[in-house]
């Protein structure tokens, strides 16, 4: 466990008292922040974790810490992925830099919530963006730093202040949590979740066959390999030929034509259309082209690229950063939108889930290889998002937690709730039964290891 502080508060940036218009109150009472405080603990993976060309070896957990005037508290977690929310940060500072910088945002937001009123999470992290993200320009020394990267840094903050909301409005579940202009977007509650596994570049095909004997069906495979655009084209051609060569006979009852889906995360990696149609037609060649049911952001988010074109539903992740951008893309031709709430926090996620949903575009959540109780605040969003297309009856979630981190076990023993049905993978899915949704997965629980902490 640690605590630092690593840049010094700077006065110039105070919350934009002209940030965006207010959202309707979701609560009557004001509430008002007294104290705040933070710890993060550094978790270390199993071994490197490769995406985006670049590989992770650990991984921090954030946690924020609020107290309201009235005397109640909330404590709340979050994952930072540098590597994954600004490739940028990643690429020009060490790993422990890059995520120093992350924490130093969070640190900063909480700072400036000191004696803040609210009545909505939602209006108090609209509030706070602009001004973080010109903060954490100027610590980063990165004037195009990623708006996801900002939210990233937000998601203990949110997360606490949306557990803060609760205990002082006497709510008890994730139903009662969500606004009413939100509430026809999450209005599911699907009796099961599939769990989607994270194929990492290292994971040979041979690996992810046996993932189906598990039950897995849906699995989220990265592409988008290192070095040269033409040499990441052939190992991603080569790639897809040998997960085909063994999946392609496996039959599935979840789908509506009995093959396993293919899921493929790009993260950005093609740098033109025209290699990216070559990965395509590769696909359609070897007879692969109809499982593909998803690719998730094949482009840089500053191409801007119209996808419309493309005889495939692709998907937008991080480059859907709010409600805006998430319009943006689907005017750009994407099909569907990763949900992160675990990433971009609860506030943001629900505006752009509903900015797509009001669209008809279907949404699933994705994961940020998260400790195990995000995986719970994720799956309370994806237990109620309408079915994906030709998944009816289903929730998806990408979850790869358990893949990756040394102390997974450990983490897990933490929760209160770690031995409840819904949290362990059962044949491929999440149970989220009435007593799941009744206690909104265990979310609102008090956790010792991080009350701890902070005791006085």
């Amino acid at each position: 466990m640690s605590s630092i502080a690593i840049i010094p508060s700077l006065n110039s940036y105070n919350l934009n008292k002209s940030a965006s218009k207010m959202h309707a109150n979701i609560g009557t009472k004001k509430i008002t922040i007294g104290n705040v405080n933070s710890r993060f603990e550094r978790e270390s993976l199993i071994s490197p974790f490769g995406f985006k060309g670049g590989y992770l070896s650990e991984l921090w957990q954030a946690i924020s810490y609020i107290e309201s005037t009235s005397g109640n508290h909330s404590i709340g977690l979050g994952t930072q992925s540098v590597l994954w929310s600004d490739s940028t940060v990643f690429s020009t500072n060490s790993e422990s830099g890059g995520n120093a910088f992350m924490y130093a945002i969070t640190e900063r937001a909480l700072q400036l919530l000191k004696n803040k009123i609210f009545t909505s999470p939602i209006d108090l992290i609209d509030k706070l963006l602009p001004d973080l993200h010109e903060y954490g320009k100027y610590i980063t020394n990165n004037p195009n730093l990623s708006k996801t990267f900002v939210l990233n840094a937000l998601v203990s903050v949110d997360n606490a202040l949306w557990l803060l909301y609760a205990k002082e409005n006497g709510i008890t579940n994730f139903d009662e949590l969500i606004p009413q202009e939100y509430k026809s977007t999450f209005s599911e509650k699907h009796k099961k979740v599939a769990a989607i596994p994270l194929i990492s570049y290292n994971v040979s095909a041979e690996e992810i066959r046996k993932e189906t004997d598990l039950g897995y069906f849906f699995m989220k495979i990265k592409i988008g390999q290192g070095g040269t655009q033409q040499e990441m084209l052939e190992k991603d051609k080569k790639r897809l030929y040998d997960i085909h060569s063994v999946l392609k006979n496996i039959q599935t009852p979840h789908t509506e034509n009995g093959k396993l889906p293919y899921y493929f995360d790009a993260n950005q990696r093609y740098e033109s259309k025209d290699t990216f149609l070559k990965f395509i037609d590769y696909a359609d060649k070897i007879k692969a082209l109809d499982q593909i049911v998803l690719i998730e952001e094949p482009f840089p988010e500053d191409l801007r690229i119209d996808v419309s074109d493309i005889p495939l539903r692709l998907a937008s992740d991080e480059s859907a950063h709010t409600e805006s951008d998430t319009i943006d893309r689907i005017q750009m031709g994407y099909r569907a939108i990763a949900l992160k709430p675990i990433a971009k926090t609860l506030s943001m996620t629900m505006k752009i889930a509903k900015a797509a949903t009001d669209n008809n575009i279907p949404c699933l959540c994705a994961d940020l290889t998260v400790n195990p109780i995000l995986v719970e605040w994720n799956k309370n969003v994806a237990a109620r998002l309408q079915s994906f297309p030709g998944l009816e009856g289903l929730g998806l979630l990408e979850s790869n937690g358990h893949q990756n981190y040394s102390n997974w076990e450990k983490m897990k023993s933490y929760y209160p709730s770690n031995k409840a049905p819904w949290i362990d993978v059962h044949q491929g899915f999440y149970d989220t039964n009435k007593e799941y949704f009744k206690k909104g997965g265990g979310i609102f629980e008090p956790i010792p290891h991080y009350e701890k902490m902070f005791s006085k």
